[in-house]
């Protein structure tokens, strides 16, 4: 099969997955920066932890919204947890000096990172190449991609890169969710049957706020399906089913970068190289994520 030409957006899922392995550490810089914490922390939010400016940061360009639909668009996190941290976080700061807090830190952040190569031609040209493929970015049912879409492009190119990255990260989340609809996995199932494959540990996992209780009556639930074995690893079907929902979510994945050709995407892998390893290399990012990076 040709790599360009029978898969939707005319790039096969493999180099789907490459392309967010590359770009997703570099959106998730802002959940960990210290730059965007000290933002967070002069608009009024709690930083001694990451999660009561992460559910701001990240839910803001959804506007002043409530816990349920925070809940419905991230899908995986607990309920109460939303809650916990959504209703009271527009009373601190609006939606609209979120969005300003998270340029600025994320300016911050990338400057630190990459230091004179922030203003590099090679930065450009990545960003570039990234602003293409998401402005193509179809967010018909994908709300926080839409969201994000709609705010206004920054002008500096590497808040132009960041800003794009998140673009594509959140178009891929949100066919992630879809995939897992169609799965028919409840969000705390998402989680329990990911962490029966190895993806991450249990402990990361339950991060997400879920109850031992509600933990241990999901994976009953997938143990009656046949996904589970009684003590918690997937079976054979339930390795199967996380394979096609990771396969689908690339396919659905796959549409922005139509508007690139195979000369563009090999050129932006191979700019994204220098500052992907500076992300990761910065120690910045934790070593386990929810997100399965290298284990689906």
């Amino acid at each position: 099969m040709s790599a360009y030409g029978e898969e939707p957006g005319g790039i096969e899922p493999a180099r789907v997955r490459q392309l967010w392995h590359l770009l997703e550490p570099l959106h998730a810089v802002l959940y960990y920066a210290p730059e965007v914490f000290e933002e967070a922390a002069a608009l009024g939010y709690d930083t001694k932890e990451r999660w009561p400016s992460y559910f701001p940061f990240r839910a803001a360009p959804l506007g002043v919204v409530g816990s349920e639909r925070v809940t419905s668009a991230f899908y995986s996190f607990s309920p109460r947890m939303v809650a916990e941290h959504i209703d009271p976080a527009w009373q601190t700061a609006s939606a609209d000096d979120v969005v300003k807090a998270r340029l600025r830190g994320m300016d911050r952040a990338y400057r630190a990172l990459f230091g004179d190569r922030v203003d590099s031609p090679e930065l450009k040209e990545a960003a570039a190449l990234a602003w293409r493929a998401a402005q193509t970015a179809n967010t018909a049912g994908r709300p926080l991609a839409a969201a994000n879409a709609e705010l206004d492009w920054p002008e500096p190119p590497h808040l132009q890169l960041w800003h794009a990255a998140t673009i594509l990260r959140e178009h891929r989340g949100d066919g992630h969710v879809a995939a897992l609809l169609v799965a028919g996995l409840d969000p705390v199932e998402s989680l329990v049957s990911f962490a029966a494959t190895g993806a991450a540990s249990v402990e990361r996992f339950e991060s997400r706020g879920w109850s031992a209780q509600e933990w241990a009556a999901a994976r009953e639930r997938l143990v009656a399906r046949g996904l589970l074995t009684p003590d918690g690893t997937a079976t054979e079907s339930g390795h199967g089913l996380r394979r096609g929902i990771e396969e689908q979510t690339d396919r659905l994945a796959a549409g922005p970068w139509s508007s690139l050709t195979r000369q563009d995407i090999d050129r932006l892998t191979d700019l994204l190289g220098e500052f992907w390893v500076a992300v990761l290399s910065s120690g910045l990012l934790p070593s386990e994520t929810t997100l399965g990076i290298g284990k689906v």
